[in-house]
């Protein structure tokens, strides 16, 4: 009778906990490749993005999201760990070396770098990625597609996933189709387009998963980082609108990624968990091509202005997101670490050691603290940045700054460096303590 009583007692135990780990929303992390801030149907009419613009009207849009290292590799560290790049000596992307895409030197190099500063090719282990904070929230994490941070001792599997898919060495593809990559990475598909594979893997893995604990999957596309190849289908249908052939390309690549996220929320609510995950929609930095109004992009010196460092970002959390709404609240992608965190063990996680904050405070109707936000990069003169509310000051090597109001002039036409403004002095300060706390020092 006694062991009976027991035996009930601990039923009941993990019933209990079943229940407490369903009623915790799993997430979904869609993080796109050199998508433009600009590039966006709500934004620009030459983009058709139907079901990104539906999330926007259902979510929250951070529409003064920021990257701090706006780059491949450290984009996606920063995402990972809450942390700015620099801070994981990781200024640059990471290079692949050998030809299999590995590397046997922890550092890569850049003689064009005006600093010669070296830049880790690897994540370290140590680091602890939201993946490892929500597995101690009792999540089951999946990786999907694009990694950039190590080969294969630095997989995501050894970061804290659980599983992977589509993920190898390469920081971008040698084509959409087969074969994809250098290697034998995705080797068994014939006529297939790469993001559709990767969307394939994802509705696949909503459709089949069946734990009891809550879910976080990342999906992390190749998409839109060249080489641009368009779906053929797509880019016949923008071809047909009369679009130039680059113009037609380009926006099937983006279209590819809107229908693709539009399969997995219709996943969500075919397998009834719609209301119950939430789903976040971040880009790892601004485009290749125009980012107009914005001013800068990808390439052309300019990566720290407005069009290469702010990006998309839409998150909708059921229930809690006021549809529709938007705060224009400066942020970084630092920030998703805490949000996820926050929301997976409902406010007691207190993240340490991290620059990141909990965006909850926005999400519920409220007003973040003020804080400076900061930028380092290591691939030519422009290298250093401080957004402090309206206010950005970019710092050059050669000695030169710009000042830029980019509320009142979002093209960041009008530098008023040297104009007297009391805010240039301010800044420059803060950004050299900055530098002095954040910035590794080398022996050359």
């Amino acid at each position: 009778m006694k062991s009976k009583f027991v035996f009930t007692i601990i039923i009941n135990i993990l019933v209990f906990s079943n229940l407490a780990a369903q009623s915790k929303p799993n997430f979904v992390l869609v993080f796109v490749d050199d998508w433009g801030w600009s590039d966006l149907g709500y934004r620009n009419d030459k983009f058709l993005t139907p079901n990104i613009d539906q999330l926007k009207k259902d979510g929250m849009e951070f529409t003064r999201a920021y990257v701090p290292t706006p780059t491949c590799s450290p984009s996606r560290a920063s995402l990972l760990t809450g942390k700015e790049a620099i801070r994981l000596e990781m200024p640059r992307h990471i290079e692949q070396k050998n030809k299999d895409g590995t590397n046997d030197e922890k550092y890569n190099y850049w003689k064009t770098d005006p600093a010669h500063m070296p830049s880790i090719n690897w994540l370290p282990l140590e680091e602890v990625t939201y993946a490892e904070v929500l597995k101690g929230q009792g999540y089951y994490n999946m990786f999907i597609g694009k990694w950039h941070l190590g080969h294969q001792p630095y997989y995501p599997i050894y970061q804290g996933f659980d599983d992977m898919f589509g993920t190898g060495n390469w920081g971008h593809p040698k084509s959409y189709y087969p074969d994809f990559f250098k290697d034998d990475l995705l080797e068994d598909y014939t006529n297939e387009y790469l993001t559709d594979v990767l969307t394939d893997k994802a509705v696949d893995f909503i459709d089949q998963y069946d734990r009891e604990q809550p879910f976080m999957m990342s999906l992390w596309y190749y998409n839109v980082h060249s080489p641009h190849v368009g779906r053929k289908d797509l880019v016949n249908k923008f071809l047909n609108k009369g679009y130039s052939q680059e113009d037609a390309v380009y926006a099937a690549m983006v279209a590819s990624v809107d229908e693709s996220l539009g399969r997995i929320r219709t996943e969500l609510k075919n397998k009834g968990i719609e209301k119950n995950t939430v789903v976040l929609l971040i880009s790892d930095q601004g485009g290749f091509y125009s980012n107009a109004p914005l001013s800068g992009g990808k390439i052309g010196g300019n990566t720290l202005g407005e069009g290469g460092a702010r990006v998309p970002f839409i998150i909708y959390y059921p229930g809690v997101t006021t549809p529709g709404s938007e705060s224009d609240t400066p942020i970084q992608t630092i920030d998703v670490l805490p949000t996820i965190a926050e929301i997976a063990s409902k406010g007691n996680y207190k993240p340490h050691g991290i620059q990141g904050v909990s965006l909850m405070p926005e999400i519920d109707g409220e007003k973040l603290k003020s804080r400076d936000l900061f930028f380092y990069r290591s691939y030519e003169d422009q290298y250093a940045a401080i957004m402090s509310g309206a206010w950005k000051l970019i710092k050059y090597r050669s000695g030169s700054f710009k000042l830029f109001n980019v509320v009142t002039d979002i093209s960041e036409k009008n530098n008023l460096i040297g104009k007297g403004l009391a805010i240039e002095k301010k800044l420059k300060r803060k950004l050299e303590k900055w530098e002095k706390r954040a910035v590794p020092v080398y022996d050359h």
